[in-house]
């Protein structure tokens, strides 16, 4: 069904191209990134969003980087090598795959050091690789975490979703979305309420571009009607992704997840999370400790260039929220739908 995939990387060019997402779904255009630095600008101004999103272009970002030393002569120089990773970290603090992916990257490239400099073409081969198999992880698991959701959703159910958790916030194929597309291949037929998402809109601009293109049933509704549908008995299920699980199952994702979660609990409608173990974060015990993003107040006080309010009026705009564990049915991922009180005995019994 869905041929999505927002990430190429050139092996030729050695380049990565990302579609631009700040201007979807009225143009359809691709960013060239040459060099490390214009990778983590990709990040930084959402071109590329959403957690395994974000962790694979910022895989790709160590190629350009470590790549780049390598060719000058400097990759045997660390803090050469520590100024790209910290270059990218610091883009995007609150989703967890980021850093996940570094790491990866960093162990791969610590690895290769062992035995002494790697030659430019075997480091570009093997970094390459890495973030190659990191890609087509991330594809593979979103099409197991679809198998494990897809049972939630029934014929003739109303599925509520909040941002964009899709082929454009993954790889490809999409966790939330991911649910909800294995669902509709399996033959089931139901409606997509998908809300608008302020103040960025990735609701209305992205997540109904995916279904549209994919011909799943999908109505756009703003931020403030969900309520109104759950007591109308139009909505069934809620159903989102995530930019970061503690160990009790508290979860960030983007601002106003929570609400959604209150709403279904007040409805008694089964509130679920779809995301990969990469999503979890073994080093926090519960949400307190999760980072939240701050960002610009004109994401809110201008919408399409035009001022929709008293110009410098001071803005709260955390770009995240987070859901307590409590209001979480199920955490969805690629080894299956935990209850959040499992998660804690799961990673434990992964060493983590």
């Amino acid at each position: 069904m869905n041929g999505i995939r927002p990430i190429r990387w050139l092996h030729e060019a050695r380049c990565l191209e990302l579609i631009d997402q700040r201007l979807l779904p009225l143009e359809e255009r691709w960013r060239r990134c040459a060099d490390v630095n214009e990778v983590a600008e990709s990040i930084e101004d959402m071109t590329v969003r959403g957690a395994p999103a974000i962790g694979i272009t910022a895989a790709y970002g160590v190629v350009l980087g470590l790549g780049a030393l390598a060719d000058a002569g400097r990759l045997g120089e660390p803090e050469a090598r520590a100024r790209v990773f910290d270059l990218l970290l610091q883009t995007r603090p609150t989703a967890v795959n980021l850093a996940w992916a570094l790491e990866r990257m960093r162990q791969l490239c610590e690895g290769l050091l062992v035995g002494g400099i790697p030659s430019a073409d075997s480091l570009w081969a093997a970094l390459e690789g890495e973030a190659d198999r990191i890609l087509a992880e991330d594809i593979e698991i979103n099409g197991m975490i679809g198998e494990h959701g897809a049972g939630f959703i029934e014929d003739g159910m109303g599925v509520l979703t909040h941002c964009n958790a899709g082929a454009l916030a993954t790889g490809g194929y999409g966790t939330a979305l991911g649910v909800i597309r294995k669902a509709w291949e399996q033959g089931r037929r139901f409606t997509v309420y998908a809300d608008e998402t302020r103040p960025r809109q990735q609701g209305a601009r992205l997540t109904v571009w995916e279904l549209v293109k994919d011909g799943i049933d999908v109505r756009l509704i703003t931020d403030n009607m969900a309520g109104s549908l759950m007591r109308a008995g139009r909505i069934d299920l809620a159903i989102t992704g995530a930019d970061r699980v503690a160990r009790n199952g508290d979860t960030a994702n983007k601002i106003g997840t929570y609400g959604v979660a209150v709403l279904c609990r007040y409805h008694g409608l089964p509130f679920y999370v779809a995301a990969p173990l990469s999503t979890l974060d073994p080093a926090l015990a519960d949400g307190s400790g999760i980072p939240i993003e701050e960002r610009d107040g004109d994401e809110v006080r201008v919408i399409n260039g035009a001022p929709v309010t008293v110009p410098g009026v001071p803005v709260e705009n955390p770009g995240f929220d987070v859901t307590p564990a409590a209001l979480i049915t199920r955490v969805i991922t690629e080894h299956g739908a935990f209850a959040p009180r499992d998660l804690d005995a799961y990673l434990s019994d992964q060493g983590l």
